[in-house]
């Protein structure tokens, strides 16, 4: 196990150095200047030119991506250029808030979506599994950003009952928390549905009813636990793309994480945050990957790590 997972946290590298020259080429590539958008547009042409050359802007882009590879080993990833604050502390600074919504969002995911598909699933082909469906299908359809805007109009606006923007307890995490998760749980339903079907009609689940065994039980203890394996592997998927998909979602509310720190670096052309934050989304989306991988020998006592 140690050394399968030695062997994953190596392969991380050339994937992390991969993310990392892909950004920092495009961030390169998006029309207009940092050091322009930093000075603003009253500053002279000099003025520029100095502010480009204590960036290094001015230098080649080969000459500029190692140098920034090389200060990032030593866990310097640069200061923006609109705070001047460095990158660790803006993202750490934002991290805990991302991080807080990414749960609640999964905590919905899983409790919503478990519960449509263990019930589609024990009831197939009823109208109870042909809603459960329907209501998956529409969260797999409905866009994030469109969600949002109407579960505030509804409970901000119309109700009043939970705050719209900001943070500052589990009040502001209901809204975003439900509009991140509705799309996951969606999925989890299809995938939980899917593969209970698949186990409900092996040969030991009508033995556990046969020999008297509740329903209750055979449906929790037999069926759902060796059902686990691809309700797993969506968990991981899903945990990793609410991380990354939190950018829409914290734009729509106003919410100071990570991902509304991403968009707004990206409007103002502060490179070092962009590359920041994107590194710290792949390593995110590996790492619970790999998380994954590991929770598999602990469900399924045969799977063997070579």
């Amino acid at each position: 196990m140690m050394r399968f997972v030695l062997r994953r946290l190596v392969q991380l590298v050339p994937t992390l150095i991969g993310v990392s020259v892909i950004v920092f080429l495009m961030m390169r590539m998006v029309p207009g200047d940092p050091a322009r958008q930093a000075l603003g547009p009253e500053a002279t042409g000099d003025e520029v030119a100095i502010l480009h050359h204590q960036w290094g802007l001015d230098q080649p882009l080969p000459v500029q991506y190692v140098y920034w590879l090389g200060r990032a080993l030593h866990g310097d990833f640069g200061r923006s250029t609109v705070s001047r604050v460095t990158v660790t502390q803006e993202i750490w600074a934002r991290f805990p808030n991302t991080l807080a919504l990414t749960f609640a969002s999964m905590a919905v995911s899983v409790v919503v979506g478990l519960t449509l598909g263990i019930v589609a699933a024990v009831k197939p082909n009823t109208l109870i599994d042909r809603a459960s469906m329907v209501v998956a299908l529409l969260g797999v359809c409905t866009p994030s950003f469109w969600l949002g805007l109407m579960l505030i109009v509804l409970f901000s606006v119309d109700l009043g009952w939970l705050p719209s923007f900001g943070s500052g307890g589990m009040a502001h995490l209901a809204l975003p928390a439900l509009t991140l998760g509705t799309a996951a749980s969606a999925i989890i339903a299809r995938v939980t549905r899917s593969s209970m079907l698949e186990v409900l009609g092996e040969d030991y689940v009508r033995t556990a009813r046969a020999k008297g065994i509740t329903d209750r039980s055979v449906i929790i203890n037999h069926a759902l636990k060796n059902a686990l394996i691809p309700i797993i592997t969506i968990l991981g998927l899903q945990f990793g793309g609410l991380l990354s998909g939190a950018i829409v979602v914290e734009t729509v509310f106003a919410f100071p994480g990570v991902g509304l720190l991403l968009i707004n670096a990206i409007n103002n052309r502060d490179f070092p945050i962009v590359q920041g934050a994107m590194l710290l989304f792949t390593l995110e989306f590996v790492l619970a990957n790999l998380l994954v991988d590991v929770v598999y020998g602990r469900v399924d006592p045969r799977i063997v790590y070579s």
